[in-house]
């Protein structure tokens, strides 16, 4: 198949454009730039020109070289050659008296005979004397395909051949390919007898030169363009593969597909056309496969183009025409499939004026998305600029006007694709850049949905768990007391629930900071045990705590994340053991300048896990049987959270267990050793705080909008012997406030009219200097900074135990008091 297939077939794939904003101030320069790119070719293209017609051509069927330095300067072999149509004429064969003569190269359906134009389908001998000068190099041939097979005689001796040629179909052969052949013999003339056939093709005949030169440099020639064709289709292939790579593990844009796809396609056309580089390596290749290979190439090259633009650019383009165009390139491949050559050659003529039209509509496609300022489409007009140039340079090639630079279109083709993949890289980082602020997006509504629900969650909680607490210490009868544990259970569950989700959220969005504060770990370990007591004794275990004797300075470290992981292991060794102990185990390890290292451990008695179950159990909402959260129930965040806060303090949580036996939770973390000593262990007396009026004469301000929390609260603190006025809201507060009134003002932070915040700064304004504690449903760390920055004391948790609720009460109403619920570490 001649160049121009492959040439406007490789152009038409190669309309492609992509993705990236455009500014319109950049319209002028890009224009510019195509105009020096066209410049520049034209220009190569003059001097090409002009060394082309400066060659001698034959005359007569007589080529004359004698004068002509063929060391410097390779010739084509073009001019009047003695033609004998439906002849196919040896060397040793009388010539005809009559001399006929045609144009050579010339394809046989542009040619006349006797009156008559010449069909495709026939056979015909072309005869040529070269007359060579008799300082010559070492000379070679160059010689191409033909339409569609041929033998060439040099001398009387057979010397290059295609295919085979015969004056019956049945026995002649095509095949197509470009080759060297070196004259090993020196001459000083030279008799060609070509015998060209073809009964396959809608073009029959010669359609490119024989080339006539010095042997090295026609070999340096000819390697060096077959090396840029493989060079070319390795990189197009490697290429496509890349972008197929993109397709298949990115986000599945079928842009990228086409793109890879047409990148892959065209691949094949550099090395399955012009000079058939694949059928020189593959000597054997039939025919008919190549040739439908070559068409099919290039109307997949057309058709994926189609789809390409379309999806590049489909607010710039007109969709009906770009289906109309794809839909013209699968009937045209079904013909290539199913009829015979000649019947789908006859065609192209008709898909190239189409396909023409196409490329002209794209280029028109490609300005009214720079006009747009679609993003890329800067690259893709230039890219379709350069196209333009080689679609020139080829054709003009192809039509003999110019010879072949070879340097130029390998250039063009690299530009094109180049200046495609920064449109894919573009429009590929956009969409990176897009599914990052998606995603990112998500992660704040998922945070701003975890922390509504959370307070949504928390504040009937609140009421739920106050209730229950006044009802307990109502003195209620055996049967109560028993649905109340019950009720208290379920609550603190459920309050445990929504904190797990609450903190793997934040683990995951990277919003857990470490804190380095004075950290009592013996007043932690039995703080937890302490609070967990009830639970051990409702399951009947013994519940144990070992704190090293030698830990008698505090440490540098988290209280607060050390006490969750501690907590949530006891916890779990508590739920997942029926029968038994557990036991927290708090040892030094090792003791290195200032710096200590801890051990701390979990130990039960309970139901054990299998070890290969044991890596599962940290992973996120995963218990080690399906059957675990059905019996004993959870959400299987704990021991991932606890995991993950170790790690970000550069320690590990490891386990050991024996199936019905128990399991030992463990991991060691170092600490900087403080100054401050650790405290003593306090004991707290069995009497409740309403029990002993600690609140006696303290007069609160309660701002709280919940009614039900409102009679939490002032239940808390009426049988705590307190003086309670209520507000609604924060203008109803800021009447009620008058100063020295009020001892202390419990202040809720989400009210209508006038939140929390703002009725702090205002009290404050007034001179209000007394202790302003933030009741809220948020966690501390979500709203501390504010909560201070307005000018609030402390912050008290929804929902909360009586204990916490007087303790921060009574450590700013009195300051220097000892009560039984004064902090003990």
């Amino acid at each position: 198949m001649p160049i121009s297939f492959s040439v406007t077939g490789f152009v038409s794939q190669q309309r492609i454009i992509p993705v990236e904003r455009a500014p319109s101030s950049n319209m002028k320069k890009l224009i510019q730039t195509l105009t020096i790119v066209l410049i520049f070719g034209l220009a190569c293209l003059s001097v090409t020109a002009q060394n082309f017609f400066s060659e001698p051509v034959a005359q007569q069927g007589i080529l004359d070289l004698r004068q002509t330095d063929l060391s410097a300067h390779s010739v084509a072999l073009n001019g009047q050659w003695h033609f004998y149509w439906k002849q196919l004429l040896e060397p040793s064969d009388s010539l005809p008296a009559k001399n006929n003569f045609a144009n050579y190269p010339a394809l046989w359906n542009d040619m006349e005979w006797h009156g008559n134009r010449l069909t495709s389908n026939g056979y015909a001998t072309y005869l040529l004397t070269v007359f060579l000068p008799k300082n010559k190099p070492t000379l070679a041939l160059q010689i191409p395909d033909t339409y569609s097979s041929y033998k060439l005689f040099v001398n009387g001796v057979l010397f290059a051949q295609n295919g085979s040629p015969d004056s019956i179909a049945s026995k002649a052969t095509p095949f197509w390919t470009t080759d060297i052949f070196v004259i090993s013999k020196h001459p000083d003339t030279l008799n060609l007898v070509l015998q060209v056939a073809n009964f396959w093709h809608a073009k029959g005949g010669t359609y490119k030169s024989i080339i006539i030169g010095e042997k090295t440099q026609l070999l340096l020639n000819h390697h060096r363009d077959t090396a840029i064709d493989l060079l070319l289709a390795g990189c197009l292939f490697m290429g496509g593969l890349f972008f197929l790579g993109l397709f298949i593990f990115g986000k599945n844009d079928q842009i990228i597909l086409y793109f890879s796809l047409l990148c892959i396609v065209t691949s094949y056309r550099m090395i399955g056309t012009d000079l058939y580089v694949l059928h020189s390596l593959f000597p054997g290749l039939n025919w008919y496969i190549s040739i439908r290979l070559e068409y099919i190439t290039l109307v997949a090259g057309v058709a994926l183009f189609s789809q390409y633009t379309r999806m590049l650019f489909p607010k710039d383009t007109l969709q009906i025409l770009m289906k109309a165009v794809i839909w013209l390139c699968v009937i045209y491949s079904l013909i290539i499939l199913t009829m015979p050559a000649v019947v789908f050659s006859s065609l192209l003529i008709i898909f190239l004026g189409v396909m023409f039209a196409y490329i002209a509509y794209c280029f028109y496609i490609y300005i009214q998305a720079v006009r747009n300022k679609r993003s890329g489409s800067i690259y893709a007009l230039l890219s379709s600029g350069v196209m333009l140039l080689v679609y020139l340079l080829s054709n003009l090639h192809y039509f003999g006007i110019i010879e072949e630079h070879k340097a130029i279109l390998f250039a063009g083709y690299i530009a094109f694709f180049f200046l495609q993949s920064l449109v894919l890289s573009h429009r590929f980082s956009h969409l990176l850049q897009q599914a990052g602020l998606q995603a990112q997006q998500g992660l704040i509504a998922k945070e701003e949905f975890l922390s509504t629900m959370s307070h949504e969650i928390r504040t009937p909680l609140n009421s739920v768990i106050g209730m229950t607490h006044i009802l307990q210490r109502s003195e209620p009868r055996k049967d109560q007391k028993e649905q109340l544990d019950v009720l208290m259970f379920s609550a603190n569950n459920l309050l445990s629930i929504v904190n797990n989700i609450l903190d793997y959220s934040k683990i995951e969005a990277g919003k857990i900071s470490i804190e380095k504060i004075d950290m009592d770990i013996p007043a932690i370990g039995r703080h937890i045990v302490s609070g967990l007591k009830s639970i051990a004794n409702e399951k009947r275990l013994s519940l144990i705590v070992e704190i090293d004797d030698q830990l008698k300075q505090k440490v540098l470290g988290d209280p607060t994340r050390t006490s969750q992981v501690i907590n949530n292991l006891l916890h779990n060794a508590i739920k997942f053991t029926r029968e038994g102990y557990v036991l927290l185990s708090i040892k030094i390890e090792k003791i290195e300048g200032n710096f200590i290292t801890v051990k701390f451990s979990i130990k039960d008695s309970g139901i054990g896990i299998e070890v290969a179950k044991q890596g599962a159990i940290f992973e996120r909402f995963t218990q080690a049987d399906s059957s675990t959260s059905r019996s004993y129930g959870g959400t299987g965040l704990g021991l991932s959270i606890s995991k993950k806060i170790l790690e970000l303090q550069g320690s590990l949580l490891q386990v050991k267990s024996i199936p019905g036996k128990g399991s030992e939770f463990y991991f060691s973390q170092t600490f900087t050793i403080s100054h401050e000593k650790v405290k003593e262990p306090e004991t707290t007396p069995a009497s409740g705080p309403e029990q002993a009026k600690l609140l006696e004469g303290i007069s609160i301000l309660l701002v709280e909008d919940n009614p039900m929390n409102v009679l939490v609260a002032q239940t808390f603190l009426e049988r705590c012997g307190a003086g309670v006025d209520i507000a609604v809201n924060g203008e109803e507060a800021l009447t009620k406030f008058v100063p020295f009134k009020y001892q202390l003002v419990l202040m809720d932070l989400n009210m209508p009219l006038m939140d929390g915040y703002e009725a702090t700064r205002q009290i404050r304004k007034k001179g209000g200097t007394l202790p302003i504690i933030a009741l809220t449903a948020s966690l501390p760390k979500e709203v501390e900074s504010e909560v201070y920055e307005a000018g609030l004391t402390d912050i008290i948790v929804k929902p909360f135990n009586p204990e916490d609720f007087f303790r921060t009460i009574l450590l700013h109403c009195k300051p220097a008091m000892i009560h039984p619920y004064s902090k003990t570490g």
